[in-house]
């Protein structure tokens, strides 16, 4: 009688981290929200918590698709919930969706009752959601108490943008309320005035057109004397780059918040 020999799997890695792909309404919005999360098999909770925010052209599914976040996470005791933020810059705009209160506020509740999770939870983003990281963790310090952002679009809605008013993109007129102070979207002021505040890292590639505005924004943190982390790396705004950098987010997580990875 013969017999099939799987003896060649023994030692090879093996991911333990479970996919959920579901969608979940959303009152906020008043509509159904996709989302993606990995869960890990093989660790047991209660779990820390990553929200992991796309950038302006992309969806829930881009960093599953695009990035080896399933396999950096493994080993984690570590949730990543990677929801569909739209475009709104994951804020909540005046004639437009609140994306920044589901987000912020409706989502963490909804993963606290779904799943054992620890109270502080991690952000991070490329991109537009480089941007929609920082503002979240400034807007909801209670929630997140560690964000990392990554090739952020941190001068959206700065005053600089809206000297130019006419030529910004029309759908992000929606979005932004102006007034005397300023645009209430401008992450410079918010961090001016921003209280208890969280672990603050971000990185932006040497070629990437973002990088003069990440600069602009760690100038402005250090005159602030407001302690973060902000390093360059060689690459540009692709996903060449955040495959590769995002592990450095996930480390900083892990030590911001005081759990360990899969090297221990």
């Amino acid at each position: 009688m013969s017999f099939i020999d799987f003896s060649f799997w023994r030692g090879m890695v093996t991911i333990r981290m479970a996919l959920l792909q579901t969608s979940f309404f959303s009152p906020t919005l008043i509509k159904n929200v996709a989302m993606n999360l990995i869960v890990p098999e093989s660790v047991d909770g209660p779990y820390h918590v990553l929200f992991l925010l796309h950038g302006l052209s992309d969806d829930h599914s881009k960093w599953m698709r695009m990035s080896s976040i399933e396999r950096y996470a493994d080993g984690y005791p570590l949730i990543v919930v990677m929801p569909d933020g739209g475009r709104n810059f994951y804020q909540d705009g005046v004639q437009s969706a609140r994306y920044g209160t589901m987000i912020g506020r409706e989502l963490p509740q909804l993963i606290r009752r779904w799943f054992p999770v620890k109270p502080d939870f991690a952000i991070s983003g490329l991109s537009m959601g480089g941007y929609g990281s920082l503002r979240l963790a400034f807007d909801y310090p209670e929630v997140f108490r560690s964000v990392w952002a990554m090739s952020g679009a941190l001068e959206f809605g700065t005053e600089g943008d809206y000297d130019r008013m006419e030529s910004f993109p029309r759908e992000f007129h929606h979005i932004i309320e102006v007034a005397e102070s300023g645009s209430v979207a401008d992450l410079f002021k918010i961090a001016e005035r921003a209280t208890n505040l969280p672990k603050i890292g971000f990185d932006c590639g040497t070629e990437d057109w973002l990088i003069e505005s990440n600069r602009k924004f760690h100038l402005h943190l250090r005159s602030l004397e407001i302690p973060h982390e902000y390093h360059e790396h060689p690459g540009g705004h692709d996903w060449a780059y955040w495959d590769t950098h995002i592990k450095d987010a996930l480390e900083f997580h892990a030590t911001s918040l005081g759990f360990t990875g899969p090297n221990g």
